[in-house]
């Protein structure tokens, strides 16, 4: 391998680099952080456990779980702070996961997306078995893998309805900056309704919540980016390079029909690449004009916003490595037999 290729390599990582941060960290990543930060910190680990908690009824956590994602234009990675965040105030490991797949896979924008461009039997597809195997995903993880844990007492926050309602409201505002980028195209309305929000939201803030409660939000917000944000940074920067390695010509070749190889072929490279919040349809439109088949489009929109190379990195992190492992072969399964029955479906 020649010196130059391999600087073209590393240049290809540091400008995947670039365009990440140009076009998460201002918008996207950063309110995710702070989002993370407030449900880590502000929000009582019994509200959390309300509805995501081992103990919570299997078909209110899952169902929450599963379309609590449609909500929030993220990626792979920006649902991390998320996921983060609520696996850490004691979700159970099913519930949990189902966020996890499902957030990035059936976001609002991403579903109507891929219908318009991508056509809407395929667009329906995705939201409605995005959904399910979300749930699959989630129950098998817990089946595996929760154990019941003794209830502890000790130094669990509880909030009255006062403080549940404002933990509500800061919600809502902190979501409506996460998702209003993703609304709004308009650059300069757009940093008008940024800049409102910001303001709206500091005030509040202050009012609402004591310094230590704005100290310990802040500091967990701050945890979660030291963590998180280096992962990523070279995740990124090494999923660049696999794009350049990768033969764009070969994977038209071995995804053009419908085969369990052609779908597990799309559900893997899709796993390995990074596609950030609705730059996974261009790039499939492309490799269906290309030939790529309807079976293997669906197995890439399924692995592909819930996975990626950094994704991949830091979930190891956060839930170890076994338990991430058993979460990724689950995704790229599930995502091959599912674009292989679809393809059977409408051939």
């Amino acid at each position: 391998m020649s010196s130059e290729y391999l600087l073209y390599l590393m240049d290809a990582g540091v400008q995947s680099v670039q365009n990440y941060l140009a076009l998460h960290v201002l918008l996207c990543l950063i309110p995710a952080f702070f989002l993370a930060g407030a449900i880590a910190s502000l929000f009582s680990k019994e509200s959390v456990l309300k509805y995501f908690g081992s103990d919570a009824p299997g078909y209110v956590s899952y169902t929450v779980a599963a379309v609590s994602g449609c909500l929030l234009a993220v990626c792979s990675c920006t649902v991390l702070p998320l996921f983060a965040g609520i696996y850490k105030r004691g979700a159970g490991i099913g519930p949990a996961s189902t966020f996890l797949f499902s957030a990035p896979a059936i976001n609002i924008l991403a579903i109507v997306y891929t219908a318009k461009i991508l056509g809407y039997d395929l667009g329906a597809a995705r939201a409605v078995i995005a959904i399910l195997l979300s749930i699959v995903v989630g129950i098998s993880m817990a089946f595996i893998f929760e154990r019941k844990q003794q209830e502890i007492k000790k130094g669990i926050k509880t909030f009255g309805d006062d403080e549940h309602k404002k933990s509500a409201y800061l919600f809502i505002l902190l979501l409506a900056i996460l998702i209003t980028p993703e609304i709004i195209s308009n650059g300069r309305f757009l940093g008008v309704i940024m800049f409102a929000l910001i303001l709206i939201t500091a005030h509040f803030s202050n009012k609402w919540f004591t310094k230590e409660e704005l100290k310990e939000w802040m500091g967990e917000t701050w945890f979660l980016i030291k963590q998180i944000t280096p992962l990523l940074l070279v995740g990124v920067f090494f999923a660049g390079i696999i794009v350049e390695i990768l033969p764009k010509e070969y994977v038209v070749e071995f995804v053009g029909g419908n085969t369990l190889s052609s779908n597990f072929i799309a559900a893997i490279s899709a796993a390995l690449m990074y596609f950030s919040t609705l730059t996974e349809v261009p790039i499939i439109s492309a490799l269906t004009i290309l030939g790529m088949g309807k079976g293997p489009s669906l197995a890439m929109l399924l692995a592909g916003p819930a996975l990626s190379l950094p994704n991949m990195i830091v979930i190891s992190r956060i839930m170890g490595a076994k338990k991430a492992s058993v979460y990724i072969s689950l995704i790229v399964i599930i995502s091959t037999i599912s674009g292989f029955a679809y393809g059977m479906y409408i051939a």
